[in-house]
């Protein structure tokens, strides 16, 4: 697990602006229409598709497939970020994906001190963080040096070979209508791949939004995944980016952060695998 949590609660954000190596960053997917019109005070912009992925052929790493670590260091770069940065990421969505996705690419380089927003804008917005429209410029440093992706991946041919064994476990964090094939708005086939398990990212979060308690999600996950080796879980999700949510909530747990599957359904539904397709 993180030194310092990977959740910091918006009533702990006060402080924030007290600290001169602090970076807020504001993930917000979709246009950066919202980020101009009003975002928390101080935060830049990322954007999910331009500065988190390096997008192709889908069927090639799936939609949001990594950048290369070039990329992700001039991402950093163009953030102001260095190895010092206490990093602090948020969005607007309900439970925070685009912002987990960030985190985790943030860890999986070394950055340990990060964190993401439980609820997220809303929330921090509802505990009085101040916000603006003003537009913020990130302080100029030095390129981050990054040697490697360094938390455990998984990629398409493992999933293929292992999805069906008893001792390994493939964790699919897509709502139940989706992962049983009753609906699919954003990829061509919908279904599951087979051996798979539902665990909806959703079911990490309370009626507000805000992440369970982590006692409860470390029980919840024990006991999910109690017949399996930690290093034998691999999570996704339709294009590897709310896959990250349930990476950080079980980091937040104090659970080993288990694979990731980046390509995820949007690869996988793509490349003639086999399919468990409408289970109803």
């Amino acid at each position: 697990m993180s030194k310092i949590s990977p959740i910091i609660k918006p009533e702990d954000l006060t402080w924030l602006n007290q600290d001169d190596e602090i970076v807020i960053v504001d993930a917000s997917t979709g246009s950066q229409v919202r980020y101009d019109e009003q975002h928390l005070a101080g935060a830049i912009f990322v954007d999910v598709n331009d500065d988190l992925a390096n997008i192709g052929d889908f069927a090639v790493g799936g939609r949001h497939p990594l950048p290369s670590l070039e990329q992700f260091a001039n991402t950093l770069q163009k953030l102001g970020i260095t190895k010092h940065s206490h990093v602090i990421i948020y969005d607007d969505k309900n439970g925070g994906n685009a912002a987990a996705r960030f985190w985790w690419m943030l860890r999986s380089v070394g950055h340990e001190k990060v964190q993401v927003i439980d609820g997220g804008f809303q929330a921090a917005v509802k505990a009085n963080f101040p916000t603006t429209n003003k537009v913020e410029i990130p302080k100029s440093v030095g390129q981050y040096e990054v040697g490697s992706w360094s938390l455990p991946l998984s990629d398409i041919d493992e999933v293929e070979r292992v999805s069906k064994a008893d001792d390994h476990i493939v964790i699919d964090v897509r709502d139940a209508n989706r992962f049983a094939g009753l609906t699919e708005p954003i990829d061509t086939i919908a279904g599951h791949i087979p051996g798979a398990i539902n665990i909806p990212f959703t079911e990490n979060l309370d009626a507000d939004g805000r992440f369970l308690n982590r006692e409860v999600l470390r029980e919840n996950y024990t006991r999910a995944l109690e017949k399996v080796k930690p290093e034998n879980v691999i999570v996704h999700c339709g294009s590897g980016i709310t896959a990250c949510h349930t990476l950080l909530a079980m980091d937040y747990a104090g659970l080993p952060i288990p694979k990731l599957y980046v390509g995820s359904w949007s690869e996988w539904s793509r490349n003639n695998k086999e399919m468990v397709l409408n289970k109803h």
